[in-house]
């Protein structure tokens, strides 16, 4: 089989391309990725020479460009989004274009190949926020964004959808919760904070720190999207989370503790605009339908994510400068 990945050179599209390439050895991969901030080139140096993997330096927004790479693929896995909350609360120009107008670009790409599979990636940011104690978040749950990141995302999945119900396009999309592990842009509060830490500054945390999380580790995320694409049933929609409810501060406390470091280097400040409470996902359909739940427990995979920062300074330091 032959993949069209967007967004490859992010976070979770690494990943991704470095999980697909190691379990199906006879498959090839194209990366289409613009190599915006977010897009690193290094996340994939192992595999550059790979002649099973392609890099397009490309626009999703590009039509022409991505009709003559859909033409080649049996299946596109569509990664690429801007992301970053923050950001898009300065700016939302961007995430319009690229998370909206991208996503219809390939869905149109898809349908006029005469159906090309696709799979696309979302975020549990779409559902709103949860009060505690609420029931989680499944695949059910009405749409309700806070953000004009989430609310792009989900403008993204309602095209996706409507793309199955008008042409029949062969589509599924998982809703994630928060992902974690190598390769995480330093935006991010795992990886800004161990940075931080190991270059002595403190760690900055929103409001009290009060606002809870369910993270999954990025490997445990590409396994179930392995499996969506597999097993999963064309037009559904299945939710991947990790069971792992946090505080932003019970997550700083345990990077301090795992860095040896004390309270005194956490630094609060000014909580984030319309910051959503809680998310929290139910992955009960995963599981019963696909035979998928999260492998790695959160305290083993936080401390083999610190390893990894410690082991790659030369990788991260690049990005914050």
């Amino acid at each position: 089989m032959k993949l069209l990945v967007t967004g490859g050179a992010g976070f979770i599209g690494s990943n991704f391309i470095h999980y697909w390439l190691a379990k199906y050895p006879a498959d090839e991969i194209i990366n289409l990725d613009l190599l915006t901030y977010a897009g690193n080139p290094d996340n994939l140096k192992d595999i550059e020479n790979d002649a099973r993997y392609e890099f397009v330096h490309g626009d999703i927004t590009d039509a022409s460009l991505v009709a003559s790479l859909v033409s080649k693929v049996d299946l596109i896995v569509h990664f690429a989004a801007e992301s970053h909350v923050d950001r898009s609360i300065k700016d939302s120009a961007d995430f319009i274009k690229t998370n909206v107008e991208g996503t219809r670009v390939l869905l149109e790409a898809a349908k006029n190949k005469g159906g090309v599979r696709f799979h696309h990636i979302s975020t549990d940011e779409v559902f709103g926020a949860l009060a505690f104690g609420a029931p989680k978040f499944n695949e059910t749950t009405p749409y309700d964004p806070r953000s004009p990141y989430s609310a792009s995302k989900a403008a993204s999945d309602h095209l996706v959808r409507a793309y199955y119900h008008t042409y029949k396009l062969p589509v599924t999309i998982s809703n994630c919760s928060n992902n974690y592990g190598p390769y995480q842009y330093p935006e991010k509060l795992i990886p800004l904070f161990v940075t931080n830490l190991l270059e002595g500054k403190k760690v900055p945390v929103y409001g009290a720190g009060a606002n809870v999380r369910d993270w999954i580790h990025v490997d445990d995320h590409n396994r179930g999207v392995d499996l969506i694409i597999q097993r999963g049933k064309i037009g559904e929609t299945y939710c991947l989370g990790g069971n792992n409810e946090k505080s932003n501060l019970e997550i700083t406390r345990l990077i301090l503790e795992l860095m040896g470091q004390g309270e005194e280097m956490i630094e609060y400040v000014a909580d984030r605009p319309g910051h959503d409470l809680r998310y929290a996902i139910d992955f009960t359909k995963a599981k019963e339908d696909l035979g998928w739940q999260p492998e790695i427990d959160f305290r083993e995979g936080i401390a083999r994510t610190l390893a990894w920062y410690k082991d790659q300074t030369a990788w991260w330091r690049k990005l914050k400068a």
